[in-house]
């Protein structure tokens, strides 16, 4: 049967397709295996390349030297593997909420009773399966691991993906095939012939030992009398076979509900009516966990509104433990009817594992194929290697993958239409992709025509350029590709000499060829837009010397020295997300009165003017509901804007409770449930699906109380309290834990405290900061909180009394919730008192505020870089400026067009 090709592009984009089966070709299965786990990823080795024509191309023999130089580089080093576990819930239109492990480091070098390093086994197949010149690679192999010289080269990063609630979805699709009799292979049937039902051995071996126990004795006869061979036919008796459950009083009741338990994990039909059918069909088929369930159905006397809620909650559990059971099978080859004969070795299988896991494996057991008669199947094309690792996903939901391998078995799944494994293996090229393999996705994705990975890989690469184009990979580009990127409004550069110096790069790479595109290239770079001393570094650069380029050099000279600037010429960037403002207060020309604002702003674009000039370009979203508000708090929860408490003015009675929901996409206002408390310098996290309000001020007072609200009901309930009250503090969440930083607590004191609260434990005290701060911003970035502006309180000088005095707070500090120590950055220039805080693309934005001296307003944005770690003015503020908040919140394209 011929393998189910993916589509591909045409043009270059075959080249990838080629450069696998080439691969293939070249390579033993465990010459590869080594490769998998000891090489460093090749530069440039899926990115398309226009350069020199002997870089195009590896000849065998380069490639065979170069294995041979790395093992022999390598041998008598240890290579570490790093582990660690990623569990992917899929929802829908493939959003995935990845929950990530601990890291733990595996040694793969174990020493034998004579200090010796020895391979671990990592194949599940017996060595039984391999033949001679297999096993002379796997000595081999072993060889090339065994000298301990004690330094440690390099380690390479492997990551378990695991597909969650895939026990589930397994048995469902099992479920599915019973019911349509697809591959069913065992008939069940009760003494007197009444009742006769067919099902999957596998499945139902899972659960009962008496089936466990005659499939591993049909195992042993067939083995022992030369039944199984390598022919092209099937032995009938091995596809399938009956099995009669002798006089134990079995009906189709208690049979059904059994069979029920063994495909669902659940026991619907059980109940104190059928109890001793049940317990009948469950001693006949050996099924201890169903018996224990008749058992408890004897002992229980709750309603059965509450054991069906239990049992539900149950099967899940019971599916798992069936999933593992039937691994156990294959470790053990007990009623695999297939082997797959692939590059390298024979892997054992169960049929109808596979048929629930791949389309191309239903198509050749179930569409009259001479594959679904055979019971070794050749699969030339595959390496022994991916076919493991798929099989082993089927049979558990976990991959375990690297960039190393990744691209391969991604191919693989998409040739064996192999789904399970296949979004396993699309998670991790989204959440693993890094500046060194963007482009490499870019094109993998590019070559099998997979849109929406593309526009991810090419997303990625324009938003991280500066880091993308010091790759060597870069230069491998081609040119069309590289003018996509430099002409897009996604390109994410600090200066037009980032462009430059990427373009530059780039040509030297293939100048004899390149230099031909360079001004077409260079017209994508805005020199007006640098500064003199950047311009200096342009005209210094050796690439003009180049006499095509010469002409061009002297007319960009022309154009930086004499021309102005217009106001309107910068370059515009297009973030993902966007920075929303919501609301706040503004002080009049003549400070003679304050008002509020309903208004809600976003940052549709960040632009690039001439010199160090920066700006956001803001536009209107519209207006909240009645009424207009400041001192409030906002929250992001899947894709939509909360809007919770403030006040309207300045009088005690001003305070809110209300709350309101902002849909974007419909741009829609809804009005919840009030809160318990009015609230207004409080703060709001989001801890999974629930919002939560803690501290603030109050009519009454400061508060202690903490609400938390669930968008299922609509509605508020208490949680544990603070410690102490606190308003004008700063809350986020950090790695699923609130962090509560500075405030004024009760009695109206400046805190430098920081704690950790759960909202049904309470609070922990961690570090102080360096001072106390209060009406400040507070930011999570980086796995650090960083935090910056707000107000202090120092000691008056020359006070007999030392009595304190309320300041604004310039200096900035990081927490590291690791180490729980505080430690300064870079200081504000100019205060932000009540600002607005938020972190887009891994910079931490202040906005607006106030200066505490003179209650005046300040109308500026500033954006701290942790990789510059300096701070840089960003323009100015759209219209409200202090007790702002503000949100990062996905827009439709419309409003930003």
């Amino acid at each position: 049967m011929e393998a189910v090709q993916p589509h591909l592009q045409d043009g270059h984009q075959q080249d990838w397709k080629r450069e696998i089966e080439e691969k293939k070709r070249r390579r033993s299965w465990k010459e590869r295996v080594n490769c998998l786990i000891l090489r460093k990823r090749r530069s440039g080795r899926y990115s398309g390349d226009d350069g020199p024509e002997e870089e195009e191309d590896e000849e065998d023999d380069e490639d065979d030297k170069e294995d041979k130089k790395l093992k022999d580089a390598l041998k008598g080093k240890e290579v570490k593997e790093r582990e660690i576990n990623v569990q992917v819930e899929n929802t829908d239109g493939r959003n995935e909420n990845v929950k990530r492990g601990q890291w733990k480091e595996i040694n793969k070098g174990k020493t034998d009773g004579k200090g010796k390093r020895v391979k671990p086994k990592t194949d599940i197949w017996n060595k039984e399966e391999l033949n001679d010149s297999d096993e002379n690679l796997l000595h081999q192999q072993e060889d090339f691991t065994t000298e301990d010289d004690g330094d440690i080269l390099g380690e390479i990063l492997v990551k378990t993906y695991t597909k969650h609630h895939y026990a589930s979805d397994i048995f469902n699709t099992l479920t599915e095939l019973r019911n349509s009799c697809v591959l069913t292979d065992l008939t069940l049937s009760t003494e007197d012939g009444r009742t006769t039902v067919c099902v999957h051995s596998a499945v139902l071996a899972a659960v009962s030992s008496l089936v466990r126990d005659t499939l591993m004795q049909r195992e042993e006869t067939k083995s022992g009398e030369g039944v199984r061979r390598r022919g092209d036919e099937m032995d009938p008796e091995i596809r399938s076979w009956s099995l009669s459950l002798g006089p134990d009083h079995v009906d189709h009741v208690g049979l059904r509900v059994v069979l029920e338990f063994a495909y669902s994990g659940d026991v619907t039909g059980l109940n104190g009516a059928t109890v001793a059918q049940v317990r009948a069909a469950a001693h006949a088929l050996g099924v201890p966990r169903v018996l224990e369930l008749c058992d408890r159905e004897t002992q229980q006397n709750t309603s059965s509104i509450n054991r069906a809620e239990g049992m539900k909650n149950h099967a899940a559990e019971q599916m798992e433990i069936s999933l593992r059971s039937i691994m156990e099978l294959l470790l053990g080859k007990v009623g695999c009817d297939v082997v797959l004969d692939a590059v390298g070795a024979s892997l054992p299988a169960h049929r109808v594992i596979l048929a629930a896991c791949s389309d191309y494996f239903r198509g050749m057991f179930t569409h009259g194929m001479k594959e679904s008669r055979q019971y070794t199947v050749a699969l030339p094309f595959l390496f022994a290697s991916e076919l493991e690792a798929l099989i082993g996903c089927a049979y558990s939901g976990d991959l375990r993958l690297s960039w190393e391998c990744v691209f391969e078995i991604t191919g693989t799944c998409l040739q064996l239409q192999y789904e399970p494994a296949l979004s396993l293996c699309l998670d991790f090229l989204r959440n693993e992709i890094d500046p060194d393999t963007c482009l490499d996705v870019a094109s993998f994705a590019k070559a099998y025509g997979m849109v929406q990975l593309l526009g991810l890989a090419d997303d990625y690469a324009q938003r991280h350029f500066q880091r993308v184009s010091r790759t060597t990979k870069f230069k491998c580009l081609p040119a069309t590709q590289l003018l996509q990127y430099l002409n897009s409004h996604s390109l994410c550069v600090s200066s037009e000499l980032v462009v430059f110096r990427a373009v530059v790069a780039w040509i030297r790479h293939n100048p004899e060829e390149r230099s031909k595109l360079a001004e077409q290239m260079m017209r994508t770079i805005h020199f007006p837009l640098m500064t003199f001393k950047e311009f200096e570094e342009v005209q210094a650069t050796d690439i003009w010397a180049q006499h095509r380029l010469a002409p061009l050099s002297r007319r960009l000279s022309v154009d930086f020295s004499s021309a102005a600037v217009p106001a309107s010429q910068c370059r515009v960037y297009f973030p993902k997300d966007t920075m929303v403002l919501v609301g706040g207060d503004q002080i009049s020309e003549d400070f003679g009165s304050r008002r509020t604002s309903r208004d809600l702003w976003f940052g549709n674009s960040l632009r690039n003017h001439a010199g160090l000039v920066k700006s956001v370009e803001w536009r209107r979203l519209g207006e909240m509901p009645e009424p207009s508000r400041f001192s409030h708090e906002v929250a992001v929860l899947n894709g939509q804007l909360y809007v919770i408490g403030g006040r309207r003015y300045y009088g005690r009675d001003d305070i809110l409770n209300s709350a309101y929901r902002y849909d974007p996409l419909e741009s829609s206002w809804e009005q919840l449930s009030d809160m318990r408390e009015r609230r207004c310098c409080f703060s709001v996290v989001v801890l999974g699906e629930t919002l939560c309000a803690i501290g603030g001020d109050s009519k009454p007072g400061c508060l202690q109380s903490v609400e938390l609200y669930c968008p299922a009901t609509n509605s508020w309930s208490f949680a544990c309290p603070l410690t102490t009250p606190l308003t004008g503090h700063a809350a986020r969440v950090l790695d699923q834990r609130i962090f509560v930083c500075g405030g004024f607590d009760g009695t109206y004191r400046c805190r430098a405290s920081m704690t950790l609260y759960h909202p049904e434990s309470g609070s922990r005290r961690l570090s102080d900061m360096s001072g106390p701060r209060a009406h400040h911003c507070m930011e999570a970035l980086g796995g650090r909180l960083y935090v910056a502006g707000g107000v202090t309180v120092t000691a008056a000088r020359g006070d007999a009394d030392d009595t304190a005095a309320t300041v604004n707070q310039l200096a900035c500090e990081t927490y590291d919730p690791v180490a729980d120590c505080w430690t300064a950055f870079e200081p504000l220039a100019v205060p932000h008192v009540g600002a607005g805080g938020v972190v887009l693309e891994g910079r931490l934005y202040v906005l607006g505020g106030s200066s505490h001296r003179d209650d005046s307003d300040v109308h500026m944005v500033h954006r701290y870089d942790p990789a510059t770690r300096r701070w840089e003015n960003v323009g100015a503020m759209p219209g409200p400026n202090t007790d702002i908040r503000v949100a990062i919140l996905g827009l439709p394209p419309q409003l930003r067009s």
